[in-house]
């Protein structure tokens, strides 16, 4: 069995790397940006922090910052439109998951506009030319959008959310500036952080899993286990090791797939715009408990990543238990809310959140294959 692996051409980490954007720019002989993201980043200065140096170099862009969280099939359209209208030749992504998501479903349209009607790109889409070129800059912690194959998109007329997977959206250059996540508020670096955890240990659990994914993973989870609570706490160097953690999982998780977390995150997000991470926080302990029989010796690298003592002579059912609960420590003391019903989860859309979540193309690398009744239990027991 060939196994592949598909990371961006260059990817650039520490604070201040930013600087590097205008060289690579320069280098490659783009033109003509248009800036991806949001108008939150741009009220908060963080956006400003990255076209200053386009300014100053004399480089052409315009701006979008029509993105929103969970961003929907209208807005890519919108920005699609956009970019076409400002005739520009690359683009660039600033922020987290959301206008990386956006500017990937534009950068694929534009160059592959028989999916203009979006919903036709969900799964494994067919697309014959790689994306516009993207330059994406993380402001979060937590997606790794920038070197992932993924994107997602809300349906806002059906509620749901859809995963595209295209080998096609990578970004060409990632930039990860810790210097641009500094000033996140101590409860988005929680929810991006148990992001990438989620990404980390689902990724490390997941079918597809192999040697080399494995070992990103379970750095990754030693990188976030150690460095969350700082970050969120607002420690520098904190922040700093969680944008290289979540970059590491995302090494990872894009190319092996994740699971039934992830399956069941992504309709709370389509119903009621649930954050991501929040979603995946609440989940991830009462996942990690249904999936712990079918992953063999995983759960005690897991425990031991996240600091457990005595994970070595611990009985493999004991070590499972360590593994979940050192999770739920993490989220815990991050200020993760531990119930459903705390963040507006409806017990009558149980059923639909299930069929849903069965349906999501994430629950084909779930370590236990599992059934709507199955994912129906899970939901109401943390709700």
């Amino acid at each position: 069995m060939a196994h592949r692996m598909i990371l961006n051409e260059t990817s650039y980490f520490g604070a201040g790397a930013r600087a590097e954007l205008v060289g690579e720019v320069q280098r490659r002989g783009y033109k003509k940006a248009l800036v991806v993201t949001d108008a939150v980043l741009v009220k908060a200065g963080t956006v400003a922090k990255v076209t200053s140096l386009l300014e100053a170099a004399g480089l052409k862009y315009e701006l979008f910052d029509k993105v929103m969280p969970n961003p929907t099939i209208g807005v890519v359209k919108e920005g699609v439109a956009a970019f076409a209208a400002a005739k520009a030749d690359y683009l660039i992504a600033i922020g987290g998951g959301s206008p990386q998501d956006t500017a990937k479903a534009i950068g694929i349209i534009t160059n592959n506009p028989e999916f203009a009607d979006v919903r036709s790109l969900e799964g494994f889409a067919p697309t014959k030319k790689p994306s516009v070129p993207i330059i994406a800059l993380a402001t979060t912690a937590g997606t790794a959008a920038e070197v992932t194959i993924n994107y997602v998109i809300t349906d806002e007329e059906k509620r749901r959310k859809f995963v595209c997977i295209d080998p096609h959206d990578i970004p060409v250059v990632a930039i990860i500036d810790s210097e641009l996540m500094a000033t996140m508020p101590a409860p988005l670096k929680a929810a991006t952080g148990m992001d990438a955890l989620t990404h980390a240990i689902e990724g490390y659990i997941t079918k597809g899993a192999w040697e080399l994914s494995d070992a990103l993973h379970i750095k990754a989870i030693e990188i976030i286990g150690r460095s969350l609570r700082a970050s969120c706490a607002g420690d520098a160097k904190g922040v700093e090791e969680m944008a290289l953690g979540q970059y590491v999982a995302g090494m990872g998780f894009s190319n092996v797939g994740l699971g039934l977390v992830h399956s069941m995150a992504h309709p709370l997000g389509a119903f009621y715009n649930t954050p991501h991470g929040v979603a995946n926080a609440v989940l991830l302990p009462t996942v990690m408990a249904y999936n712990a029989d079918f992953t063999g010796e995983k759960y005690r690298h897991i425990a031991a990543a996240l600091g457990v003592v005595g994970t070595e002579i611990m009985p493999i059912a004991e070590v499972r238990k360590a593994a979940v609960a050192a999770v739920q420590k993490l989220s815990t003391d991050v200020g993760i809310p531990a119930r459903l019903s705390e963040v507006g989860v409806n017990a009558g859309d149980v059923p639909d959140l299930a069929k849903a979540a069965l349906a999501d193309v994430c629950t084909g690398g779930n370590p236990r294959d599992t059934s709507v009744s199955e994912i129906e239990a899970l939901y109401r027991s943390i709700l």
